[in-house]
């Protein structure tokens, strides 16, 4: 068993029994809940909607070549650069040494999960430049040293006597009360004072828009929109897969990726950015620069098994709705990204042999594909990780054995038939002479924590063939 495995255990164990944190995760799911059901009601076909939303992706990751070259062609056309990165390394460095080269001492970033996949804000603190997340969420656990909990609400997990506590340990701010709008406050005012003495501004990309070479974020806060025009150098950091056609495409993602992602009919900013500031206009920064990322995009592209894994837009509806999640959170997966998509993504991206043991977080209730608003057929993927994880010799010989040995007695009717009658007949046998949850127990990892089972006299097999045509 890895270390991953292993730390991701007894995080499960000691989550899944916290009471406290559980009732939080589940105040705020039913809200969620709530505002997505009353969200989709807006829609009159919201399968039409996921069916066109999942059609754009889909022809984006086909044509992703094509497309980001016709991006990067528009963006550089309007004075701004393109820069590709192969992987979390390259990305750093370039935004690094660009930060140094135009002696920036402070950053603002806005909401970006491929930034927190790289560890960029790392990277720049190590070389001495100070960073400000600026979301709210993503202020709160960066103040606590720790990675975003969620794709969408990255301190959900959190009470506001926590985040009170947390500011006036922080920021000096004695919010005695909680109150929410004062805790809001509390953060505007560090933060405003980080907007105007920061040179340099980083933000992720919802979308790429190949046909206008434009960028489109969505946010719930003023903050992406500071961030991405009042220092002179803003830098924008995107997965490839992030490109989509056509301007017309947002009609239909925006839209859909609000609603899965807050049950909102849009977020409350919508914005586009095409480059730096042009002659005559009185606001945005001086450079633009574009970071494209694979850090291992590339290989899920390359197998036709995994490809349809890069239509995802980051709404974190399946975490949502994932029975684990709900029980033992987000921190727990230990990676950026949690829930199904993470249980999927991070083994195929990162270290299968480390991080395959994430798809077996999953009871292939299959509610994930139901929610996934670009049709994600997410249990098979998940199914599809752990085949490749066996494959790769990565359990022990016992269960692959045991497993073998599974598959040859269901191969067969007969051998089925035969087995489960020694079954009841040994379970029988060691019932008769006490040996219940002795090491001779076959039953024994039930029989631990429960009352022996008691077997009928026939099996259903039996009983079907006596019965079944009554």
């Amino acid at each position: 068993m890895s270390a991953a495995a292993q730390e991701f255990l007894v995080n499960a164990i000691a989550k899944s029994s916290d009471l406290e944190h559980r009732a939080l995760i589940q105040r705020g799911m039913l809200s969620y809940d709530a505002a997505v059901v009353k969200g989709k009601l807006r829609f009159s076909d919201w399968e039409a909607a996921r069916d066109r939303c999942a059609a754009v992706k889909a022809e984006g990751i086909a044509n992703l070549g094509r497309l980001l070259i016709e991006f990067e062609r528009r963006i550089t056309q309007r004075g701004g650069h393109v820069h590709w990165a192969e992987n979390a390394g390259q990305a750093n460095e370039y935004v690094v040494e660009l930060a140094r080269a135009r002696n920036v001492k402070t950053v603002v970033k806005s909401k970006s999960m491929v930034t927190e996949e790289i560890h960029l804000g790392a990277a720049l603190e190590k070389n001495g430049i100070t960073v400000w997340e600026t979301d709210l969420g993503e202020f709160i656990v960066q103040l606590r040293r720790e990675p975003p909990y969620h794709i969408v609400t990255p301190a959900m997990h959190l009470s506001r006597r926590q985040i009170a506590d947390l500011f006036r340990d922080k920021l000096g701010e004695d919010v005695k009360d909680a109150d929410p709008g004062r805790l809001v406050a509390a953060a505007r005012v560090a933060l405003r004072r980080a907007f105007f003495a920061a040179e340099m501004g980083i933000s992720g990309a919802n979308f790429l828009v190949a046909d206008s070479g434009m960028v489109a974020i969505s946010t719930n806060e003023g903050n992406g929109r500071l961030t991405t025009t009042i220092p002179r150098i803003h830098v924008v950091v995107a997965g490839i897969e992030k490109v989509i056609p056509r301007m017309s495409d947002l009609a239909a993602l925006w839209p859909v990726l609000a609603t899965s992602g807050t049950g909102q009919p849009i977020t409350t900013y919508s914005t586009l950015i095409r480059g730096p500031r042009s002659a005559g206009e009185n606001d945005g920064p001086e450079e633009f620069h574009v970071v494209l990322v694979d850090n291992g995009r590339t290989e899920l592209l390359a197998n036709p098994e995994t490809e349809e894994v890069l239509k995802c837009i980051r709404c974190g509806a399946c975490l949502n709705i994932c029975p684990i999640f709900r029980h033992v959170g987000g921190h727990t997966y230990g990676t950026i990204y949690p829930g199904p998509i993470g249980s999927i993504y991070t083994p195929r991206t990162k270290d299968l042999s480390e991080w395959g043991h994430l798809s077996y977080a999953c009871s292939i209730c299959t509610a994930c594909k139901g929610v996934c608003p670009v049709k994600i057929d997410l249990p098979k993927q998940l199914l599809l990780t752990r085949r490749d994880f066996i494959s790769g010799r990565n359990v022990k010989a016992a269960e692959r054995a045991g497993f073998a040995a599974f598959r040859w007695v269901t191969a067969s009717g007969g051998r089925f038939q035969l087995m489960g009658w020694l079954g009841r007949k040994a379970v029988a046998a060691v019932n008769a002479f006490g040996l219940s949850g002795t090491a001779l127990d076959p039953m024994r990892a039930w029989t631990k924590y429960r009352s022996p089972m008691k077997f009928p006299k026939k099996s259903f097999r039996g009983w079907w063939r006596d019965n079944g045509n009554r």
